[in-house]
C-alpha cells in the first residue's frame, strides 16, 4: 500500500506530545512492513535549526487560499528508511512554538491545503491519506469536494485519527470559504457546523472512511455524553466506521536491557538486581536520601487533567511513612509552586525537576517502584507503557487506554497483575491505590513478580501497525 501520513507533528522532528510519538513510530512500523509510506509535516523553525544542511530541496507551488496566493517550498530529508517531506511557508511557521498563535486556524488551513497539493506535485498517488487531529482534518473534504476537478484522488481513501478530542479546530463560518475555498451550503447542511461555528475535526470525522482513536476503552468514552466532548452525537452516526486502537511504544528507544542512558542494564532474568541500581542512581540525580520506603516516579505536563492535584495530600501520607518521590515535567504555575512546597517539607525525599530531560526520563523509569498516573482522563497514554516496559508499576486511574493496558492488582491476580488501578477520581481513591503499593513493596518477593509481569508485556508497535493494516486495507 502507498500512504501519506499528513500531520502537524512527529517524533525526531517537531514534538509537543503524544500525537508526534504515534505519527512517526506507525509510519517506521508501516516502512518496516513493506509499505511504501511518507511523513508530510510543516518546515518548522525549529526542525530548520535541527535539520540545517540535512534536508533537499525538491521544489515549489503555489496554494491558493479563495482569494490570496501563498508559496509553498518542499525539502526532503529520510530517516530511518522513511520519507520525509517539510513544507516551508515562512510567514505561517517561522515561529518559536508550533501551536498557540491567533492565527492557527489560518495556518493549519494553509497546510492541509498545501499537503492535499503535495501529492499529485511528488506523483505519489496514495492508497490511503491518514490525517489526525483537527489541524489535518480538513484534508479529506477538500479532497472529496473537489474530485469533480481533479481525479488524482478517485481511488484514495481516508483515514483520520482522533488523539485529542478537547481540540475540534472551530473558526468561523466565514473561514470555511476564505480559508478553504469551500461553499456556505457545507455549513448549511451541517457537514462541517459544529456549536454555530466549522469544526475542522469534525469534517474530519464526517468526510474519512475511517475514524480511529488511540484505545478501545476511549472510543465507548467518546461514544458516552460524558466523554464525549460533545462529539457523541456526529460520531455516532460513524460508529460503524470508528475504532479504537492502542499507541505503541518505540522499543528500540526503550529498552532496559539497552538504554545507554541508564545506570546499569537489565531484562527480566536480572530485574532485581537492575531495579537496585537504577533506583540509587535515581534519587542521587535529584539529591535525595537513600530509600526507605516505596520511590514514586512522575513524568508529566503538571495539568489538572493529568490527576496531579490528587496528589498532594495522597502522596504526603505515603512521604511521611519513608517514601521518596521524583517528579520530571512543567504545567500549569500553581502545580508546580504546590509541588515546591511538598519539596520544602520533605527536601530528603521530594525531587523536581520543572521540564523535561531526556536523561532524567529514562532514570525515572529504570529506577522508580512505582509509576504514577491518576489521570481525569488519557485516550492512550504512553507513561504507563514506558513503565511496564522498564518492570515498574504503573499506578492508574481506569480511564481511556490506562484501562485498556494496566491490570491492576486485587490480591489474587499475581500472575497476570502489571499494576494498581483504580475507579473514583478522588483522593480517597488515590490514597487506597498508595496504600496498596506500600503493601506490595513490603513484600520483595510480591513486587518481583508483578515487575516481571509488566517487563515481559509486548507494548510494541508491530501489534498496533498490523491492525492499522488490516483496517486501511478493508477499504482499499
Amino acid at each position: 500500500m502507498k500512504i501519506a501520513m499528513i500531520v502537524s507533528e512527529a517524533s525526531h522532528f517537531a514534538k509537543t506530545g503524544g500525537l508526534a510519538d504515534v505519527s512517526y513510530a506507525l509510519s517506521e512500523s508501516l516502512i518496516k512492513a513493506g509499505h511504501e509510506v511518507i511523513l508530510v509535516l510543516p518546515y518548522y523553525r525549529t526542525i530548520k535549526k535541527t535539520y540545517k544542511g540535512k534536508v533537499n530541496f525538491v521544489g515549489s507551488y503555489d496554494v491558493y487560499m479563495s482569494w490570496r496566493t501563498e508559496g509553498v517550498g518542499v525539502y526532503k530529508t529520510t530517516i530511518g528508511g522513511l520519507p520525509v517531506y517539510l513544507l516551508e511557508n515562512n510567514y505561517y511557521f517561522d515561529r518559536d512554538n508550533l501551536y498557540g498563535y491567533d492565527d492557527d486556524g489560518e495556518r493549519f488551513a494553509f497546510f492541509s491545503l498545501a499537503g492535499k497539493s503535495l501529492l499529485p506535485f511528488i506523483k505519489f498517488k496514495a492508497d490511503i491519506i491518514h490525517v489526525h487531529d483537527w489541524q489535518t482534518a480538513m484534508i479529506p473534504c477538500l479532497v472529496k469536494e473537489g474530485h469533480r476537478i481533479n481525479d488524482f484522488f478517485d481511488h484514495t481513501k481516508f483515514v483520520l485519527t482522533i488523539h485529542n478530542p478537547a481540540f475540534k479546530g472551530m473558526i468561523d463560518r466565514y473561514f470555511l470559504n476564505d480559508f478553504y475555498g469551500l461553499p456556505d451550503y457545507l455549513y448549511d447542511n451541517g457537514s462541517v457546523r459544529f456549536e454555530g461555528m466549522v469544526s475542522t475535526l469534525k469534517s474530519g470525522i464526517v468526510y474519512s472512511d475511517k475514524v480511529t482513536t488511540v484505545s478501545p476503552t476511549h472510543r465507548e468514552e467518546l461514544l458516552s455524553v460524558m466523554g464525549s466532548q460533545g462529539l457523541d452525537g456526529v460520531l455516532r452516526l460513524r460508529e460503524r466506521d470508528f475504532v479504537g486502537i492502542l499507541n505503541g511504544i518505540d522499543v528500540g528507544e526503550w529498552d532496559p536491557n539497552t538504554d545507554k542512558l541508564i545506570k546499569k542494564t537489565y531484562k527480566k532474568a536480572t530485574l532485581m538486581e537492575g531495579k537496585k541500581a537504577n533506583q540509587a542512581d535515581l534519587l542521587a540525580s535529584f539529591n535525595l536520601a537513600p530509600a526507605k520506603g516505596a520511590v514514586y516516579g512522575l513524568v508529566s505536563r503538571l495539568t489538572y487533567q493529568k490527576g496531579i492535584d490528587l496528589i498532594f495530600p495522597a502522596m504526603r501520607k505515603e512521604l511521611k511513612k519513608g517514601a521518596s518521590f521524583v517528579v520530571l515535567g512543567s504545567g500549569e504555575y500553581q502545580l508546580e509552586q504546590r509541588l515546591e512546597s511538598l519539596r520544602r517539607e520533605f527536601p530528603e525525599n521530594v525531587g523536581i525537576y520543572i521540564g523535561y530531560n531526556e536523561n532524567l526520563a529514562h532514570k525515572v523509569y529504570a529506577g522508580s517502584d512505582f509509576f504514577l498516573m491518576p489521570s481525569l482522563y488519557e485516550p492512550c497514554g504512553i507513561g504507563q507503557l514506558l513503565a511496564e516496559r522498564y518492570g515498574t508499576l504503573p499506578i492508574v486511574r481506569y480511564t481511556g487506554g490506562l484501562k485498556d493496558t494496566v491490570v491492576g492488582f486485587n490480591g489474587e491476580n499475581q500472575k497476570v497483575a502489571t499494576g494498581i488501578g483504580f475507579n473514583d477520581y478522588n483522593v480517597e481513591a488515590l490514597e487506597y491505590a498508595l496504600g496498596l503499593a506500600h503493601e506490595i513493596k513490603e513484600s520483595e518477593a510480591l513486587y518481583y513478580q508483578l515487575a516481571g509481569n509488566a517487563i515481559s508485556i509486548d507494548n510494541s508497535w508491530k501489534k498496533s501497525a498490523a491492525i492499522y493494516e488490516r483496517l486501511y486495507s478493508s477499504i482499499i
